[in-house]
């Protein structure tokens, strides 16, 4: 019998899939009985035997998600037999710790979880911090077992006195981003691609801008992504319109092909767990100028596939070297390639890690 999982999660789905989380998702069943109980994109309920999403609630749809997330764990976990749920992040592992489930719970930590009250929505959210951080804290304390995604999230487990059970990094869908890379454009230009959150620091990237802008007239910043920093954007937009292009989403096709018309990359992060879209770049052949913080390390090394900086004034010096000197941007990009190899893994190889990750909680005996 295959073993009996379930993952748990926030994430907001959208049936059918796409072709990149079918493929993930496919791989998956095929070593699993698999559930995923998370939320539906549209807002309605669905449960196709094995997507369980839950409908988004006219009111206090956040707070009561997590309230009611136990409940209906424990439902799901009657029906399925569930023998191990693997949660993608601290706090649903401490949610499904508090369900009292007979299942074992294995935590993912893809990122530094005290960062979702502290740099990521509404300020409000900077109320809940001390009270977040500690149940982010008991939920790997208590789970049978940790995966993280990076050095870094490891770095982070060990920290609260936790040994890693895995690490590797999340699935990700590379196809489009695999084919030769193209020659930088005529243009020099950077692009930002993420949410509009404090812990990406769209509003850092902004002030750097105005600075980097003035030294380098003819450059351009694109920047692809809407959140709850949107105003900062527009501001930015309206002042710099000759300088600066927004686009709120684009799909990963899309996203490739930007990339193809951009100098570098730009992650300006105040945190990062790993940062997918550096690999992304790094396969199309551009370097990435980016703060020195988190699993962006993991990924960058100054001068090598980029250059990392510490502050913003630095991040806009660092902004007109790469975009004034092409020579140092096609260096930059040549050595990106190499260095992302150990990044790469087909939906079969990601199956196979999590079915060796489950492995010792689903074994008879």
């Amino acid at each position: 019998m295959k073993p009996r999982v379930v993952l748990l999660s926030r994430t907001r789905y959208a049936l059918p899939l796409s072709p990149s989380l079918e493929r993930k998702f496919a791989a998956l069943r095929e070593r699993f009985d698999l559930r995923v109980l998370a939320t539906a994109a549209d807002g309605r309920a669905h449960d196709d035997g094995t997507f369980r999403l839950v409908r988004r609630l006219p009111a206090l749809d956040g707070p009561l998600f997590w309230l009611l997330l136990p409940f209906r764990l424990r439902s799901l976990e009657r029906e399925h037999g569930t023998q191990v749920v693997v949660a993608q992040s601290p706090y649903e592992a401490a949610l499904a710790r508090l369900a009292c489930t007979r299942a074992k719970v294995v935590v993912e930590v893809h990122g530094d979880w005290r960062t979702a009250t502290r740099l990521y929505g509404s300020t409000l959210r900077r109320g809940l911090a001390p009270l977040a951080d500690a149940l982010g804290r008991w939920g790997i304390c208590q789970a049978d077992g940790v995966r993280t995604v990076s050095p870094y999230t490891s770095s982070i487990v060990r920290a609260v006195g936790v040994e890693p059970t895995a690490e590797f990094a999340a699935f990700m869908d590379l196809e489009l981003f695999l084919g030769p890379p193209v020659p930088l454009p005529p243009t020099p230009a950077a692009l930002f691609v993420g949410v509009l959150e404090r812990y990406k620091n769209i509003d850092g990237l902004a002030r750097a801008w105005r600075l980097a802008a003035q030294r380098a007239p003819g450059a351009q910043l694109r920047i692809v992504g809407r959140g709850s920093l949107r105003s900062v954007v527009e501001r930015l937009v309206h002042d710099l319109p000759a300088q600066t292009t927004w686009t709120e989403r684009l799909s990963q096709e899309e996203v490739a092909r930007a990339l193809d018309a951009a100098t570098c990359l730009v992650l300006p992060s105040r945190s990062e767990g790993l940062g997918r879209v550096i690999v992304e770049a790094a396969l199309r052949g551009r370097g990435v100028v980016a703060m020195r913080v988190g699993g962006i390390r993991d990924l960058v090394e100054d001068g090598v596939n980029g250059v990392l900086v510490d502050t913003e004034e630095e991040l806009a010096n660092a902004l007109v070297r790469v975009l004034e000197d092409r020579q140092l941007a096609e260096r930059l990009g040549a050595g990106a390639r190499h260095t992302v190899e150990p990044w790469l893994a087909s939906p079969g190889q990601f199956a196979d890690r999590m079915a060796e990750l489950v492995q010792p909680y689903t074994a008879p005996g």
